[in-house]
């Protein structure tokens, strides 16, 4: 198996398409064509994980966050990341980096906290938008069922867990216009005024190429006109952040010793206590301040994440708790997900959990 290979299946997880803009995501080391030995899955990417990958014979090294994010305009060894990089060509070694991608999939990092929490009924807490294309073309009526079904083949008509269904022009999915529609398009006189059959089928924008490519093999005419849009719409499998309901209700104080135990962490840093009990949790896996106002109209009772600031305790304005567990600690089983998942994917040869922690922040 290629690194190519393994990037196909960390993309069906995750497709880089979602990814933030400042991120820099995918195979930033190495070359896609590469026959792989092992795969080693961290966090961050150090010279420890390095040497890591030499000792257990990894030549792919999956990591969460990017280790190089900015440009590097020289390659002497003098910080870290330089150090890094040079070691990893040095040795042949490939480094591929998820983050965002991860941060924004339905089944991330995010889901991967509610999961420790034990959440039910989770949503995305921000649906990322601009992320629903909708494709509308014409073909002979004859035509219009088979060139469907191999639409959704390639993935067409199904956004997050919504299967290929039916709506009215006005809702999100996929329908078929009156099969009278005869629009001039195409060689209209040499078809005998065949009549035509206009479709309008929404998908993911990660697989535009697969469903242009599918439109254009399978469609008869030899120049195809259709018209590709983006929704307003906001995909509720893809975004930043997770809201659930615990199954019980919990006492604040007991709920805060209890994500202590759960993410393992030195310290909890939280704003006042209001009195109340937990039922409705928030999550937001590293930075995560962006996101206080969303958590508070959610109707969350507690926002957990890290980063947050002196001033950013304020914006909880004795609405919710809000309470900062750590970076490293709240996307420390982020890790866990991605070994889990390749190795349902993929069993002839290692994948490899990283025994190193890369936390750079101690506690005493």
């Amino acid at each position: 198996m290629q690194i190519k290979e393994v990037i196909q299946h960390l993309e069906t997880l995750a497709p880089m398409k979602y990814a933030e803009d400042f991120d820099n995501v995918g195979l930033l080391v190495g070359d896609k064509k590469t026959t792989v030995t092992g795969i080693l899955v961290t966090l961050d990417t150090l010279e420890v994980i390095i040497d890591e990958a030499i000792e257990k014979k990894c030549n792919l090294i999956v990591s969460f966050h990017p280790i190089v994010f900015k440009g590097i305009k020289k390659f002497n060894g003098s910080n870290y990341v330089e150090r890094v990089v040079m070691k990893a060509i040095k040795h042949d070694i490939a480094i591929f980096a998820i983050h965002t991608a991860l941060d924004n999939s339905y089944h991330g990092v995010n889901d991967m906290m509610c999961e420790q929490l034990g959440l039910l009924n989770r949503k995305i807490l921000i649906p990322q938008s601009g992320s629903i294309k909708k494709l509308v073309t014409f073909t002979p009526e004859k035509e219009a069922d088979s060139l469907l079904s191999e639409l959704f083949k390639a993935g067409a008509g199904t956004i997050g867990n919504y299967e290929n269904c039916s709506f009215s022009s006005n809702g999100i999915g996929t329908f078929k216009a009156t099969k009278n529609a005869n629009p001039s398009i195409g060689e209209v006189g040499k078809t005998n005024h065949e009549k035509e059959t206009k479709i309008q089928i929404t998908f993911p924008k990660h697989l535009e190429s697969k469903i242009l490519k599918s439109l254009h093999v399978n469609h008869s005419y030899e120049e195809v006109a259709y018209e590709i849009t983006t929704l307003e719409n906001k995909n509720q499998h893809i975004g930043m952040g997770m809201i659930g309901d615990l199954p019980e209700e919990m006492e604040e104080i007991k709920f805060l010793e209890h994500i202590k135990r759960v993410f393992k962490t030195g310290c909890v840093r939280h704003s006042p206590l209001l009195g109340n009990s937990i039922k409705k949790v928030a999550v937001l896996g590293g930075s995560g301040s962006f996101a206080i106002k969303n958590a508070q109209a959610a109707g969350a009772d507690i926002f957990i994440t890290a980063d947050l600031k002196y001033h950013q305790f304020y914006e909880a304005e004795n609405k919710l708790i809000l309470a900062d567990i750590g970076h490293y600690e709240s996307e420390q089983y982020t890790k866990n997900l991605i070994v889990s998942y390749l190795r349902k994917k993929i069993s002839n040869f290692a994948i490899i959990l990283s025994d190193k922690n890369t936390n750079p922040i101690q506690y005493i």
